[in-house]
């Protein structure tokens, strides 16, 4: 019988009354609590935040019977007398409500205080005041007052009332925002009263009060030592999940190491430090285990529009968020919504993370995690670069793979050649230029790798595209305004076709010629071996 696999459950208490499997973070509980007090974490949705709220709220309710047979259970219990204490606790989970209307954050907020006065008991008349701080302030100190024992503030996806009206409704984002200043400022002046205080979010902006007001959080979102605290390591996946893998490996008839390296392409390579550990997405590799198929379902829950808004107005070459880009520590860890490099909303929200590290310039590199961001989110640039949906497109980019699994190269080129002239440019437009042609193409390759072995570089010194099917090898030379030997020469000149000679695979080599007057392919010359 397989086992329950918590996918999508962000109550700890259901996980561990419901016979669901858990993955043991509670390490990074006993961390944190003999650490510091009051802390923020940064993490892509769907991560696995709210669940560790969730078990924080557990852990601080004294709930002892939940922790059976967890690492924390024995910490704790060395206590002695001091094991298992109860702590009045007020959390907010933000990720739901309607953030656009005018009271849409006060009314969550301030339900969450009402709340709070009917579970404890409180005088209400004691926790009143003109304004939403007021009333939170008098909270704090009417629960330390009560029990005796200082009070547990949990926050979770704090961004969400800003993230969800960035792009819909600016004014009222900003005031959201200066509802923010006002409110959690409060938990500045009032440490005697505080247990402990933990913050999640997607992103960090550096401009809301909670981080420059509230200066004792400390950001764990990069340290080392918390690389784990979300997500599933790969110690963690062989330890907890083999039953999971071989039922997948079966359903797939893979052999046991295939199927890991599958599940890694696919929902592995999330680093959030320089020297952490790795994390598979937890949410995807649930999914795939539950469904026992390698989907994309990271993606299914949607792609933030902010995210291709961001992309559309950088310009930034799309090869760069496969090949590589560079980013400071400070840029990572702060974001702020008048910035126009997308690098750090992408890393912050996931779709980028940590590959490398350069001590000496403190410079991190940057790059698509996996198979399932790389092919999901280019998916979903598919209207906004073409201008329509790989569906409602005559030259499908499927068919455009059969052609050349067929060996047919000039099919590949007609289709081609169909599919830029249906991209709409409006009218005024300038005629497209490099980085636009290039931009859609690398888009066009990109997406047939996920069918195929598709090596897409469009830089100088390496082909611009490498297609391997299981009877044909293309190597394609992109030129713009040029003559099509031009392209054919560099193949040649650079041995771009060398690595393949002892390929019992048929060879093409490909030059490819794009006008910008045109806007198309306009010349084009397909060599064999």
């Amino acid at each position: 019988m397989a086992r329950r696999l918590p996918v999508g459950i962000q109550s700890f208490k259901d996980i561990r009354t419901k016979n669901f499997l858990y993955v043991d973070k509670t390490m990074y509980i006993w961390k944190l609590i003999n650490s510091s007090k009051s802390y923020f974490l940064s993490r892509p949705r769907r991560f696995g935040k709210s669940l560790f709220i969730s078990t924080l709220e557990s852990y601080f309710s004294g709930e002892r019977e939940l922790f059976t047979g967890l690492y924390i259970e024995e910490k704790e219990n060395e206590k002695g007398g001091y094991a298992w204490a109860k702590y009045p606790i007020i959390s907010f989970y933000l990720s739901g409500g309607d953030y656009n209307s005018p009271v849409g954050l006060s009314d969550t907020l301030g339900n969450v205080i009402d709340g709070c006065i009917v579970r404890y008991g409180l005088d209400k008349e004691r926790v009143t005041g003109e304004t939403l701080p007021v009333r939170f302030k008098n909270l704090i100190q009417c629960l330390y007052e009560k029990t005796g024992r200082q009070v547990v503030v949990l926050v979770d996806e704090y961004d969400k009332p800003l993230l969800s009206t960035m792009i819909s409704n600016t004014k009222q984002e900003e005031e959201n925002r200066q509802l923010y200043k006002g409110f959690f400022s409060v938990l500045k002046d009032m440490d005697g009263y505080l247990k402990f205080v933990f913050f999640t979010g997607v992103t960090k902006f550096s401009k809301v009060s909670i981080f420059s007001d509230l200066n004792q959080l400390s950001d764990i979102s990069m340290d080392d030592e918390y690389s784990g605290i979300c997500g599933i390591t790969e110690d963690e996946l062989e330890d907890n999940f083999g039953p999971e893998i071989e039922e997948l490996a079966h359903k797939q008839n893979l052999p046991h190491e295939e199927c890991l390296s599958e599940l890694a392409k696919m929902y592995d390579g999330y680093h959030f430090s320089a020297d952490g550990t790795g994390v598979y997405n937890p949410f995807s590799l649930l999914s795939a285990f539950h469904r026992r198929d390698f989907g994309s379902y990271w993606f299914e829950t949607g792609t933030p529009d902010i995210l291709i808004k961001k992309l559309e107005t950088s310009r930034m070459p799309l090869y760069k968020l496969s090949e590589g880009v560079v980013a400071t520590e400070s840029a990572l860890m702060n974001y702020r919504v008048d910035d126009p490099d997308p690098i750090p909303l992408f890393y912050q929200s996931g779709y980028l993370t940590i590959c490398d590290y350069d001590r000496e310039f403190r410079l991190y590199t940057l790059k698509l995690p996996n198979n399932e961001v790389k092919y999901g989110f280019f998916d979903s640039l598919v209207p906004s670069v073409l201008g329509q949906s790989e569906e409602e497109n005559p030259a499908s980019l499927r068919s455009m793979l059969m052609d050349l699994r067929a060996g047919k190269p000039d099919s590949f080129i007609t289709r081609i050649r169909s599919l830029f002239a249906s991209i709409p440019y409006p009218e005024g437009k300038t005629p497209v230029y490099e980085g636009e042609w290039s931009r859609q193409l690398y888009l066009i390759l990109s997406l047939m790798g996920a069918y195929t072995q598709c090596e897409v570089h469009m830089a100088t010194g390496r082909a611009d595209c490498v297609v391997k099917t299981p009877d044909y090898i293309y190597v394609f030379e992109f030129k713009l305004d040029a003559p099509v030997e031009d392209a054919i020469r560099q193949i040649d000149e650079k041995g771009y076709t060398i690595s393949y000679s002892a390929d019992s695979r048929k060879l093409y080599k490909v030059g490819v010629v794009f006008s910008t007057e045109k806007r198309n392919v306009t010349d084009v010359r397909i060599v064999e071996g």
